[in-house]
């Protein structure tokens, strides 16, 4: 398990993690979502939805592993979608991922 996973975990247990399509729209829309984490295989409409919304309310939007990653990686089953709601986890998974991407891993 790497450190976005296990920062996932930790914003989990924190109770500062949302899943499932329907809820993250929502939460977006709302202004309650900091950070979105899509699944790399997510479906191309579900993608396309959640991407929308992100874009329209200036929310950040990143993919990253698989629906089985971000399940296991939330103690859940399979999960295509997250949203972060701490600022705080926001901004340390964002810069993880980002690094993760470029290949650099702490």
């Amino acid at each position: 398990m790497n450190k976005v996973e296990q920062m996932l975990g930790l914003a989990m247990r924190a109770r500062k993690v949302l899943t499932g399509e329907e809820t993250i729209v929502k939460a977006v829309r709302q202004g309650e979502v900091r950070l979105v984490i899509l699944s790399n295989d997510a479906s191309g409409n579900t993608r396309k939805k959640i991407m929308d919304k992100c874009t329209y309310y200036h929310v950040p939007c990143v993919l990253y592993g698989d629906r089985v990653t971000l399940g296991s990686a939330l103690g859940k089953e399979q999960r295509v979608a997250v949203g972060v709601t701490d600022a705080g986890f926001a901004k340390k998974i964002g810069q993880l991922i980002g690094q993760n991407q470029t290949g650099v891993d702490e």
